[in-house]
């Protein structure tokens, strides 16, 4: 007579925020047995396609692994990156997301997603790497992000990029090199020299 398993006994990783099916595949675990898993109460369903373990230990981050997870090869920018890095009270109710000219727009129910396309340099300036619930989340980094907000002012208002670029330049371990190299890769040059002129006078 053969075995029935519980559900609990599933082998689910350690460590991992959202899951995905695919994350789970190579432990044996198929989408029935997800599914049981569900019913059980050893993970809940956050989103179509997206589980998260029971007593999982979640953070204000959340929402860009949820992005992240749907959406592997964007990247957070702009105000979503900026709120990762500290460097705004704002807190978007969409996730910013970068992607390539050429990439099909997600469909997403969940997070609410912002998308803009990125293309040559900008596209691969500046972008980090971050392990977040055990999920692997692309950002722009500190110095992409404030060139990002002056290339998108008319999207996000030319207050906030010269708040973010006031940010960058107070706190230690800024690079006005690495800032002016990132802008750029996103032909902002011109446009933000002055004002880094003017906030460091």
């Amino acid at each position: 007579m053969p075995t029935i398993r519980s559900p609990t006994s599933y082998r689910i990783p350690k460590g991992r925020g959202v899951l995905r099916p695919r994350d789970v595949a190579s432990s044996g675990v198929s989408r029935v047995q997800l599914q049981r898993l569900t019913h059980s109460g050893a993970l809940e369903r956050v989103g179509r396609g997206l589980y998260v373990p029971r007593g999982a230990k979640l953070t204000e981050h959340h929402t860009l692994v949820e992005a992240a997870s749907r959406v592997p090869h964007g990247v957070v920018c702009l105000l979503s990156a900026l709120g990762f890095h500290g460097m705004t009270t704002q807190l978007p109710h969409e996730v910013w997301l970068a992607i390539g000219v050429k990439a099909r727009k997600p469909r997403v129910d969940w997070p609410p997603l912002r998308i803009v396309r990125f293309s040559g340099a900008a596209a691969t300036f500046g972008v980090e790497s971050h392990l977040l619930e055990g999920t692997q989340v692309r950002i722009t980094s500190r110095a992409k992000t404030v060139a990002d907000c002056f290339k998108y002012r008319n999207k996000i208002g030319t207050d906030v990029a010269i708040e973010a670029l006031r940010d960058y330049l107070r706190k230690r371990g800024r690079s006005i090199d690495e800032l002016l190299r990132a802008a750029e890769a996103c032909r902002v040059a011109r446009v933000i020299r002055p004002y880094i002129e003017a906030l460091l006078a």
